[in-house]
């Protein structure tokens, strides 16, 4: 009845050429290792498609999965039936969450039981197929991309997807068949009936009684029927018995089916808190009855438990590559994902440190794990395999140089606990706050660190466990960590502000970094690497004129889409690397990218290493055409851009990439390690979001600045800074910092109430 119409076409030829170019493998990783039921690679099956993108059950959710996915990648269909019979494809009994058939029928809705709870909304049973001819497909997750649901993805048949996509497997999952039959609908005649013209692999439900009725029309050869468990308190209609007493019956679920789909806390289950609990024993017992066992409720883009660090192929390898055993598959929104960490990650020796390129620099130590600058944070990065351990130098009241993500104390520590009357507004730093050089070293370690949550408005937030966790590092400490740590090669320094705490604080931080590189032996050694970064040409000349044998890193703070060749020309004078952004590597527009920039080969020509951040596990931090999946971007900018390093709060996560199987295939590279091609997702779309403005080309004005000032003594005052910072006197009636203050407090409070509620 519905055709793949042309635009879809048009998108999956473009999608299979520059964006997956490259051929698949004939076969998955074929290893002896595996503990499934069979001792094959498990499955990865597509839930309506890749339905993580595109609108659940549509053709091109559904093509993009076969395009991304492992060769033999299964489809999902969830079956619904219409009032005259026909079998569509659509994840719920209900058609308003997912489709805009409310603003067609807006008056024919309708409130009927389904397994005994009142549901009300558009019914597939009071419609025929039809009738369902204008009814567009939309995204049912609200926080997914809804660009696609101007495309007009219409409702499409089990029998259109198997002849139109030919899948190499079929699923079929009957959800509802008590419900149907209800309305005068035999599920079990519509399945034996389709089974006759297309081949259906896989056949699934949560109700007994329906599996039962079709065991003995079904070789298992041929079709294998999976009984689906729901919640362990909810009730099975068929046999009145919690899905979670049934658990304890295998034995009797033998005896209509070939095997079992769990939820995945069935097999790993988490507390309260979302952290991990011991595995239980589900699928050594599905496997000693001689059933398979599937698991469920994969997304890449939804929290899932904290051990995994939102690193969505950690959580794949916990159900298929761990010492007791493997799930014979998983059923996933995000189906590359799944193929990636079955066929590359999956397996990989330990011991293997994999290819050089990208070098993984950390951000602030593993960031993402714990609290950055701490020194669980450095342990964990050298831990999880940087090559280069990164501190960020701020300045003390007594002169200290330490690790810190930034000068403001508020923003890593709880100073705002202990030292709220030290707030102050400075202008040279476009920010308030109580900051490092206001507090002596001494006072700065009774303070706590404080987890980065730079997605906490979308209510991610990192290891809350471990959210005051460590303890702060003088550079000193830092160096001395590296320098014990064989397995890091180099360490950056990043230093910023320079100029300013030079001439308004009388620190010079330059000279204290210099010295403690001196006295930690780095100067008298090629062992390891020693770079020095800053935002600042002026830092980086004073620097180069000391002689020194040091990396010297320019950060392009502002994204950009271009550099003169003067300006590459002038960097040169100063730096031998360079530190860029995402954005000034892939354009981007509403989350999509849009484009790519001649940036990285630009600055490679010239001889100019290239280092690219700010790269985070987060799905919220990746481009939609990323698919939620950090290994999709890493890939992106280290094989299509052709980057040198990258920068992560997750280097564990870069490590783990680099040390990937599928890197080494050459034109065997599966799709699903292919790089993206930026603006084909955004292409298949018929609305295109507003223009926007590109991105400055990089002059030598941006680079150009006065020379480094001397450091210049500060004055000793009780009454004042002395710095052109406006001081908060306690008792104060009225002046800018008692309203600096009141900002602050406000805003603490919010962050306390945050932190307490979470």
């Amino acid at each position: 009845m519905f055709k793949l119409k042309a635009a879809a076409l048009c998108f999956f030829f473009v999608l299979c050429l520059p964006l997956f170019g490259a051929a698949q493998r004939s076969g998955k990783n074929n290893t002896s290792l595996w503990k499934t039921l069979s001792g094959d690679p498990p499955l990865a099956i597509a839930r309506g498609g890749f339905s993580g993108i595109f609108p659940d059950s549509s053709l091109d959710a559904y093509q993009l999965a076969l395009i991304t996915g492992l060769p033999d990648m299964i489809l999902w269909c969830d079956v619904q039936l219409t009032s005259d019979g026909a079998g569509i494809c659509f994840p719920e009994v209900t058609l308003n969450n997912g489709s805009d058939i409310g603003a067609l029928f807006n008056q024919s809705s309708k409130t009927y039981l389904v397994n005994g709870v009142s549901r009300t909304g558009w019914f597939s049973v009071d419609f025929t197929l039809d009738a369902l001819t204008n009814v567009s497909l939309t995204q049912g997750v609200f926080s997914r991309s809804n660009l696609f649901d101007r495309s007009f993805l219409q409702v499409v048949t089990v029998e259109e997807v198997a002849r139109q996509l030919k899948p190499p497997g079929f699923w079929l999952n009957i959800q509802h068949d008590a419900f149907f039959s209800q309305h005068n609908l035999s599920m079990r005649s519509f399945v034996i009936s389709a089974s006759r013209s297309v081949i259906v692999n896989y056949i699934s439900s949560p109700e007994v009684n329906f599996l039962r009725s079709i065991v003995t029309r079904f070789k298992p050869s041929q079709t294998k029927l999976i009984f689906r468990f729901l919640g362990q308190s909810d009730i099975e209609p068929s046999t009145n018995q919690t899905y979670g007493s049934l658990l304890k019956n295998l034995t009797f679920i033998k005896t209509f089916s070939s095997g079992i789909l769990v939820p995945k806390t069935y097999i790993w289950p988490v507390d309260k808190d979302l952290y991990l609990e011991p595995h239980t024993s589900v699928v050594l017992d599905a496997h000693k009855e001689g059933l398979e066992i599937f698991a469920s409720d994969f997304a890449n883009d939804i929290p899932f438990a904290y051990d995994y660090n939102y690193d969505p192929v950690a959580e794949y390898l916990n159900f298929i590559d761990n010492d007791n055993f493997s799930v014979d598959g998983v059923l996933s929104d995000f189906p590359i994902t799944p193929s990636e960490a079955i066929d590359c990650f999956s397996h990989m020796d330990k011991n293997n440190s994999g290819p050089a390129i990208p070098l993984v620099i950390s951000h602030e130590g593993s960031s993402g794990e714990y609290p950055g600058c701490t020194d669980l944070a450095y342990k964990q990065a050298i831990s999880d395999g940087a090559d280069v351990l990164d501190c960020p130098v701020q300045m003390s009241k007594d002169g200290t140089p330490f690790c810190l993500g930034s000068i403001n104390l508020i923003e890593r520590t709880t100073a705002a606990q202990s030292f709220s009357n030290l707030v102050v507004n400075i202008p040279e730093l476009n920010s308030e706050g109580i900051f490092s050089f206001s507090i002596d070293w001494s006072d700065i370690q009774t303070l706590k660190p404080v987890i980065s949550n730079p997605y906490s408005d979308a209510f991610l937030y990192r290891n809350p466990r471990n959210k005051n966790a460590g303890s702060f590092v003088a550079l000193s400490e830092f160096l001395a960590l590296a320098n014990n740590a064989t397995s890091i090669s180099g360490v950056l320094i990043r230093i910023e502000n320079a100029s300013y705490l030079a001439e308004k604080q009388g620190l010079g931080v330059i000279d204290a970094v210099v010295d403690a590189l001196s006295k930690a032996g780095y100067n008298n050694q090629t062992r390891k690497k020693v770079m020095i970064q800053s935002p600042n040409s002026a830092v980086l000349i004073e620097l180069k004129e000391g002689k020194n044998n040091y990396e010297l890193v320019y950060e392009v703070e502002e994204d950009i889409r271009d550099a003169l060749n003067s300006t590459i020309l002038d960097i040169k004078k100063f730096a031998n690397s360079l530190v860029i952004s995402k954005s000034s590597v892939y354009s981007k527009n509403i989350g999509f990218l849009t484009g790519a920039t001649d940036v990285v080969s630009k600055m490679q020509a010239f001889k100019l290493p290239v280092y690219v951040k700010l790269f985070q596990n987060e799905f919220f931090s990746q481009a939609w055409d990323f698919f939620s999946d950090a290994y999709v971007e890493l890939n992106t900018y280290v094989v299509g851009s052709g980057i040198d390093g990258v920068i992560t709060d997750f280097p564990g996560t870069a490590n783990k990439y680099r040390r990937n199987r599928c890197l080494t295939l050459g034109k065997d590279t599966p799709n699903y390690m292919t790089p993206v091609g930026p603006g084909n997702l955004l292409s298949v779309s018929q609305t295109q979001p507003a223009a926007v403005a590109p991105s400055p080309v990089l002059e030598v004005s941006d680079v150009t600045e006065p020379p480094f000032p001397s450091v210049v003594a500060k004055p000793d005052s009780n009454n004042g800074t002395g710095d052109g910072t406006t001081a908060p006197p306690p008792k104060q009636p009225s002046g800018q910092a008692k309203v600096v203050v009141g900002i602050f407090v406000s805003n603490l409070a919010i962050l306390l109430v945050t932190v307490l509620l979470f």
